[in-house]
């Protein structure tokens, strides 16, 4: 079973940077496509940014372009996610996902091409 436990959320100054990290069961991201979305109360989650398998290619949100980074390091079974959020509107609980399926080396962005989530961290961004 894979565990995927989330980190470095908190409250942050709107314009400060903050990194996400998600630790993984080990071998759990390797050559896996990976994701975080992020979610408020009463709205459904939202893709905020992906990986392939690979991790040649990456997507984001057109809301988080140019301000927030996915990355990985295989060795440490870790994913992370810098973020530099802007407005109160990033506020959210932000979400590390898998995916345990094969598949083509694609970036999903559909919450449901994930197979595995971690519990979620908060991100509050104060103005």
């Amino acid at each position: 079973q894979v565990q995927l436990v989330e980190s470095g959320g908190g409250l942050v100054p709107a314009g400060a940077s903050l990194r996400l990290a998600c630790a993984a069961s080990e071998g759990a991201i390797t050559s896996s496509a990976v994701a975080w979305f992020r979610q408020t109360l009463g709205q459904e989650r939202e893709f905020v940014a992906a990986m392939s398998w690979t991790g040649q290619s990456t997507h984001y949100a057109d809301s988080v372009k140019g301000r927030f980074t996915i990355s990985r390091d295989d060795a440490m079974n870790t994913l992370y996610l810098q973020i530099s959020p802007r407005t109160p509107e990033d506020t959210a609980v932000y979400y590390c996902a898998v995916r345990g399926r094969s598949g083509v080396n694609i970036v999903y962005t559909a919450a449901s091409a994930y197979d595995y989530w971690g519990q979620g961290t908060q991100v509050t961004v104060s103005s």
